[in-house]
């Protein structure tokens, strides 16, 4: 049977082209999201047009409206995909509150309170999401949580808000892999790169000066499902649970290009940085 994956905020972006790539690899994939008609949101994009096009793709897509920070509305999404396919192979972590606000200048006591909404939908969905799937993939002994980051978690990037959620997703993953171990349930944290989505292509084009240099280091949407897929089907996958992998490097490892051959570059060479490590200390 075809591995069974819930992505969650895949209604555009990141989200909907780890959907995609999953779909092409054959997957059975739960896109989720609170897009569900044409001119909800202010990007284009909707749940149902993702699914639409992971079917398209060659997997199955199915639409489930569902706020991530509704704690009831996750819970339903989960017992959905148990009802419906009797398990879950592959969560991927990707809902979060991203406003326009967020890259506007000023300092994050000039923004909105809105600009804190990522802490509920991004850090606390994170964790709710993987609760819920962990209870259910160790009853099966086999499963991948990932969680999608950057290299925000370790360096600034517009404002401490945005910064907190890029290093919960990557701590949250190590420490859950600690709880995880020896029950053959994986959890990892990724680094995306610069992705080509509708948003950052209206950031380019505000300020082609100031961001035109991302246009020589995009990646796809797509191409992070790729990298997921390769992990999921690495015998060794336990072995890099709990670290937090650079996209870029993972996708050479395994032998994995972008749209038109490209290979991305790491953040390790453009930005000289790497993940933070997690010391092996454990206290209980």
């Amino acid at each position: 049977m075809p591995p069974v994956a819930i992505v969650t905020g895949a209604s555009r972006g990141a989200g909907r082209g780890i959907a995609i790539a999953l779909g092409a690899h054959g997957c059975t994939v739960y896109v989720t999201g609170r897009t569900l008609n044409p001119g909800d949101h202010a990007l284009s994009g909707t749940i149902g047009e993702t699914a639409a096009a992971v079917t398209a793709a060659g997997g199955k897509g199915i639409a489930v409206r569902c706020d991530s920070a509704d704690d009831a509305a996750v819970a339903a999404l989960f017992e959905q995909v148990m009802a419906e396919q009797g398990r879950i192979d592959i969560l991927v972590n990707n809902a979060a509150a991203i406003y326009d606000e967020l890259n506007a200048p000023g300092n994050f006591w000039e923004k909105s309170l809105a600009m804190a909404d990522i802490i509920t939908v991004g850090i606390r969905s994170t964790y709710v999401a993987s609760w819920h799937a962990a209870k259910l993939m160790v009853a099966e002994g086999n499963g991948l949580i990932v969680n999608t980051s950057g290299s925000g978690a370790v360096h600034y990037v517009y404002g401490p808000g945005y910064g907190a959620h890029k290093a919960s997703q990557d701590k949250m993953a190590a420490d859950m892999a600690v709880d995880l171990k020896g029950t053959g349930v994986s959890a990892l944290s990724i680094w995306m790169g610069a992705l080509l989505t509708d948003r950052l292509q209206a950031i380019i084009d505000s300020d082609p000066k100031k961001w035109g240099y991302l246009t020589d280091r995009i990646e796809t949407p797509e191409f992070t499902g790729h990298v997921i897929w390769a992990l999921w089907n690495d015998p060794a996958l336990e072995s890099l649970s709990g670290q937090t992998v650079i996209g870029a490097e993972m996708a050479v490892k395994y032998g994995i290009t972008d749209a038109g051959g490209r290979q991305p570059p790491s953040y390790r060479d453009t930005h000289k940085l790497e993940p933070r490590v997690q010391y092996p200390n454990v206290i209980r």
